[in-house]
C-alpha cells in the first residue's frame, strides 16, 4: 500500500464508508454512556460541578442519570465518528465491504479505550493516596469539591480513556491495514 496526501476512492463507495463512521459513532456513544454511568458513581462531582457545566446546552432538564448519559454521547461520539471513518478508509477501498474486519478494529480499539480506563483508575487510584495533592488544590477551591480524591480519580479515567482510544484506534489501524496489504489489494 501506498501513502497519499490526499484520499483517493470511488465515490460510490462514500455511502458504506458513511455508514461506518455512523456504526463507530454508535459504538462510541454506548462506550460513553456506560464509561460516564460508571465515573458517576465514582464521583458525582465531576459531573455537577464540571461536566454539566461544559455540556448545560444539552441539559433538558431529566434525571441526573439520563444527562450523564447525554454527555458521555456527546463527548464521545464524534471519536467513533472519526474512528470508523479512518477504518472505512482502509478497509472499504482494499477489500470492498469488510464488515467482519471493521468490527474487528473497532473491538481492538474498544479493548485499548477499556485498558486505558482500568488504567487511569488505577492511577488516580494511586494519585489520590499520594499525600502531595497541591496540584490539585485550584480545583479543589475553585470547584467547591467536597470529595477531591472522588474527583481526582475520575479525572484520571477520563483522560486515560481519552489516550487509551487514540491508542486503540492506532493499534486497529495498523491491524487493518496490515489485514488489508494481506489480501494484496492497495486503499
Amino acid at each position: 500500500m501506498s501513502f497519499r496526501v490526499f484520499p483517493k476512492f470511488r465515490i460510490a463507495w462514500l455511502p458504506v464508508m458513511f455508514g461506518y463512521a455512523l456504526l463507530g459513532a454508535a459504538v462510541a456513544s454506548i462506550y460513553g454512556i456506560l464509561h460516564d454511568q460508571v465515573t458517576y458513581s465514582i464521583s458525582p462531582e465531576y459531573f455537577t460541578k464540571m461536566k454539566f457545566h461544559q455540556f448545560d446546552y444539552a441539559n433538558f432538564g431529566w434525571p441526573r442519570r439520563v444527562f450523564v448519559a447525554e454527555v458521555g454521547v456527546l463527548a464521545t461520539w464524534w471519536v467513533g465518528f472519526v474512528a470508523g471513518w479512518f477504518m472505512a478508509r482502509i478497509l472499504v477501498p482494499a477489500i470492498g465491504a469488510g464488515t467482519r474486519l471493521i468490527m474487528r478494529g473497532m473491538a481492538v480499539m474498544f479493548a485499548v479505550a477499556f485498558a486505558g480506563s482500568a488504567t487511569g483508575f488505577l492511577l488516580g487510584l494511586r494519585r489520590v493516596h499520594d499525600p502531595n495533592m497541591d496540584n490539585w488544590i485550584a480545583y479543589h477551591a475553585a470547584l467547591g469539591i467536597d470529595d477531591l480524591k472522588g474527583f481526582v480519580e475520575v479525572a484520571y479515567i477520563h483522560n486515560a480513556s481519552y489516550i487509551g482510544g487514540l491508542c486503540g484506534l492506532l493499534v486497529a489501524l495498523i491491524y487493518l491495514w496490515r489485514s488489508a496489504k494481506a489480501k494484496g489489494v492497495s486503499g
